[in-house]
């Protein structure tokens, strides 16, 4: 049996708002399911999931013990987390079977320095984690990529540059964009002494414009009194 991470779990009767005791005794409520399988009631040590959580990802086999019993192979297929204090309050533990693929999702992880970068721009990652499938033995933890290649603003890093294990299948477009450099944004501000070298001169065309129109009113008045 290959060396997985373990984790001990006791048979649960306690069910409901019940459950607050348990947590109380340092215990986290758990169910155990899978394919073909009744769902079992069980709770484990919170610190010692606290642990092992740190280590594994949605992908990683842990082999779980009911009451001392046989080791079997789970997933930690959802945790459920207290809106304020953000600790574990309930776990989903998904017992798997060897000989089934499965489809999980896992972290994506750029490798080396972006070239790019050093030119001003800024590394974003538009995707972050993608869909794989394979048996679970197979299953990445997560997957790599170079960001050697972005040289520039235009080149990208999409799925088909993730290194993926033999026996693994990815489930998204090759073409979907993982990486890129984004230029850096360049604000044009007029400067201010034009500005109000324009308002300057506008004004003092006005000014001009209304100067002319009275010594020509003017001047047609001076002549009608001369007349008469």
């Amino acid at each position: 049996m290959p060396d997985r991470p373990r984790l001990a779990a006791a048979s649960r009767t306690v069910v409901g708002k019940k459950v607050a005791h348990l947590r109380h005794e340092g215990r986290l409520p758990a169910v155990v399911y899978g394919h073909g399988l009744t769902s079992e009631s069980v709770s484990v040590d919170a610190h010692e999931f606290d642990l092992l959580h740190r280590h594994v990802g949605a992908s990683t086999l842990v082999d779980l013990t009911v009451d001392g019993g046989k080791a079997r192979p789970v997933l930690v297929y959802s945790i459920q987390v207290n809106p304020i204090s953000r600790r574990p309050i309930h776990i989903d533990l998904f017992a798997v079977r060897m000989t089934e693929e499965l489809t999980v999702e896992v972290p994506l992880v750029g490798q080396g320095a972006a070239p790019a970068v050093e030119l001003g721009g800024t590394l974003v990652h538009p995707t972050s984690s993608v869909k794989v499938r394979a048996l679970p033995d197979k299953l990445p933890e997560s997957l790599h990529y170079e960001l050697s290649k972005l040289v520039d603003y235009d080149t990208t890093c999409t799925v088909a540059d993730l290194v993926v294990p033999e026996g693994v299948t990815v489930q998204a477009d090759e073409h979907e964009v993982i990486a890129r450099v984004l230029a850096p944004r360049v604000e044009v501000e007029e400067a201010p002494a034009e500005a109000e070298a324009a308002e300057g001169e506008a004004a003092a065309e006005g000014e001009g414009g209304q100067a002319a129109a009275s010594s020509e009113n003017g001047e047609a008045e001076g002549g009608g009194s001369s007349e008469s």
